[in-house]
């Protein structure tokens, strides 16, 4: 059971992290101090808990606290070589810890430790950016909060900033809070309540003060963004080019925003500067990198333009990126990470952020809406300056921060890449979704019945792992309009699985063209649509892709009252191999499975297909699976997820000179054998 002060720190911690009005995500840390038995010596000691390193204050549990002796804390002071070693001082926490599991201390941990009070908080609010980042900050503290919220100057975070907070604690008794220049603010108090509502009232003062004294268009003049349908069209348009930019050095997964304080920040007059400028608080550019891409075009510039702007940008960008680096890095600084942008903004359009996977690259724009705000704060009262270009390369490229990389789990084999399965929302088609999520794609679930799709993405794990879309692959219109979902929701396409089928089973004279017709409408004509629009996105990403049929045994293979099925799957499987021909020049692998008696969990044989084949066999409909494993040289029964696996294999770094094969997927049937 939790004791008191755990309980207290999660709850308010839980509080103030749930507001994006009071931190950003992942950002500020929160303490509490209180009594404990040491079991070691059976007797109480002060301890102090505190949100470890990397956690998020909404979501924080008792696993994500670090729980440190407050006495060794405080003696580290004794050992504290000068600013020059800072960085040794974290691996003493080490020695401080109490118990033995908890979340590794963060840097701001000594200024926890270090303050004569029980509760401390530490934020990331925007509106006390602002003030941190004004050019008067300092007088704008004095005037907003008088002797109540004290000004700190920037310094990087870590031992002797813990030291400067604890004198200013013991030196102005009244004093409820600091704002640390550059950075944000910190509270402290006796009660966790008390903490709670310095914190909130802090940041709700500087907001209102904000408010009364800003400018009204601290941005200047800004012009109006294009109609919302025509933003969209284009963002889905340009989305592919742009994730392969941001792709350069790493590939990366996409998000798009045109929310309304990004369309006035983009459209402003004061775009160019301010950009230029670069974000200052380190938890955003950490997350953005110091600064955007901008594509400074008229709104009225095509798709086209746009496009060939962005790579004479994108090239400007990684100079001047690789300059910055080389201006600041010494012989103990770690390599270069990479010179691609994390944010590239559109102006009439809006802003394209990337990460390693969909939450990073959400969370990386949810910071440069921070950032833009901050910005818009400091400019309504004051000027904006975020902290010198050489301490964000410190905070970048810090020992401390290449340590928090180290740490990090291995990235899963598909972990960046996007793909788009048809018929996802059921059958072969879910379980291929479900194997390619759970291998760290981000999944796109294409399919006729869009609550069916719904489901699989409240499976698969929400819409930072998968997102549906409604689309009949038949209708060439809504393939292109699931494609640009696609391109919205993540960036493009890398990977898609051709899976959306069904099947009528007939004798020759009775099976009507209508029969033949919807068969080769949904499998043939479908796998071309889906396959040409996915090839676009690829194409223009220029980072080459997979493209997946699960076609059939039938494709090879002459089966009884069967005529149009085998005939459909046997055009999809020759489109594998005239696509490997052609889209490999492109670094596109084009690869088929052939499955064969998949029964069980079947969306084609629950429709009506597993009665029609078992009474071609003479069979009861319950026994098919079984009559169609004993007909197999391993005699046993194909499942759905079978073929997902078939299909990862064919998509992972295993393969990578693999095009142009087809996968017999069906327990070994002689008949069907490629030759």
């Amino acid at each position: 059971m939790l004791n008191n002060t755990i309980q207290e720190l999660l709850r308010r911690s839980n509080h103030l992290g749930s507001n994006p009005k009071y931190t950003n995500f992942a950002g500020g840390n929160t303490s509490s101090k209180g009594n404990a038995i040491d079991p070691s010596t059976g007797e109480s000691v002060e301890v102090m808990y505190v949100k470890g390193s990397g956690g998020d204050l909404g979501t924080l549990k008792d696993s994500g606290l670090a729980a440190l002796y407050v006495d060794r804390i405080k003696a580290l002071a004794n050992v504290y070589r000068g600013v020059e070693f800072e960085d040794e001082m974290v691996g003493l926490f080490d020695y401080c810890a109490f118990g033995r599991s908890g979340a590794a201390p963060s840097i701001d941990t000594a200024m926890h430790g270090l303050v004569d009070a029980a509760h401390v908080d530490h934020l990331h609010p925007d509106a006390i950016i602002a003030f941190a980042t004004s050019v008067d900050g300092p007088e704008l503290t004095k005037k907003c909060f008088g002797d109540e919220i004290l000004w700190v100057d920037w310094r990087r975070p870590g031992f002797e900033l813990g030291l400067e907070i604890s004198r200013l604690v013991r030196e102005n008794p009244i004093a409820k809070g600091a704002i640390l220049g550059g950075h944000g603010l910190t509270t402290w108090a006796q009660t966790s309540q008390e903490c709670e509502k310095r914190s909130i009232d802090a940041i709700l003062t500087a907001e209102k003060f904000l408010i009364d004294e800003g400018k009204e268009s601290p941005f200047g003049e800004i012009s109006q963004p294009l109609s919302p349908q025509v933003r969209l069209i284009k963002a889905a348009a340009l989305a592919p080019t742009l994730r392969g930019i941001a792709s350069r050095d790493s590939r990366m997964v996409g998000h798009f925003t045109d929310e309304d304080i990004v369309l006035k920040f983009i459209g402003s007059q004061s775009l160019i500067r301010l950009a230029n400028l670069g974000t200052s608080c380190p938890d955003h550019f950490l997350r953005t990198k110091v600064s955007p891409m901008v594509i400074n075009l008229p709104i009225t510039a095509t798709v086209e333009e746009i496009i060939f702007e962005a790579h004479r940008e994108h090239e400007k960008y990684r100079n001047n990126y690789a300059d910055y680096y080389k201006r600041y890095a010494g012989p103990e600084s770690p390599a270069m990470r990479g010179a691609d942008p994390l944010i590239i903004l559109v102006p009439g359009i809006g802003m394209f952020s990337y990460g390693k996977d969909k939450q990073t690259a959400r969370v990386a724009s949810e910071f440069y809406i921070n950032a833009i705000n901050v910005m818009h704060g400091a400019e309504s009262v004051s000027t904006y300056r975020p902290i010198p270009e050489s301490e964000k390369f410190n905070i970048e490229y810090w020992e401390l921060e290449e340590a928090k990389l180290r740490r990090m789990p291995k990235s899963k084999p598909l972990q960046g890449r996007i793909a788009f399965v048809t018929g996802g929302g059921s059958g072969i088609g879910k379980a291929t979704a479900l194997r390619l999520s759970a291998e760290g794609a981000a999944v796109i679930i294409a399919d006729r019945d869009f609550k069916a799709a719904v489901q699989v993405v409240e499976e698969v794990g929400g819409p930072d792992k998968a997102v549906a879309v409604a689309v009949d692959v038949t209708d060439e219109v809504a393939v292109v309009a699931a494609i640009h979902a696609a391109s919205l929701a993540f960036g493009g396409v890398d990977l898609v699985v051709n899976n959306a089928g069904l099947s009528i089973s007939k004798p020759l004279v009775d099976t009507t063209t209508n029969d033949w017709d919807v068969q080769h409408s949904v499998m043939a004509r479908g796998s071309f649509l889906v396959s040409r629009e996915a090839a676009k996105a690829m194409i223009a990403q220029k980072m080459g892709g997979d493209i997946v049929y699960v076609s059939s045994k039938n494709s090879v293979f002459a089966g009884p009252n069967n005529i149009a099925y085998g005939s459909t799957k046997a055009d999809q499987a020759h489109q594998v191999r005239l696509l490997a021909a052609e889209l490999g020049a492109y670094q596109i692998r084009v690869n088929g499975v052939n499955p064969d008696g998949v029964v069980k969990g079947s969306g084609i044989f629950a429709s009506g297909w597993g009665a029609q084949r078992a009474a071609v066999y003479g069979v009861e409909e319950a026994k098919l699976g079984e009559y169609y494993a004993q007909r197999t040289i391993l005699k046993k029964e194909v499942y759905p997820e079978h073929i997902a696996a078939a299909v990862f294999v064919l998509c992972s770094s295993d393969l990578p000179l693999t095009t142009g094969l087809h996968i017999p997927v069906d327990g070994g049937v002689a008949a069907a054998f490629l030759r």
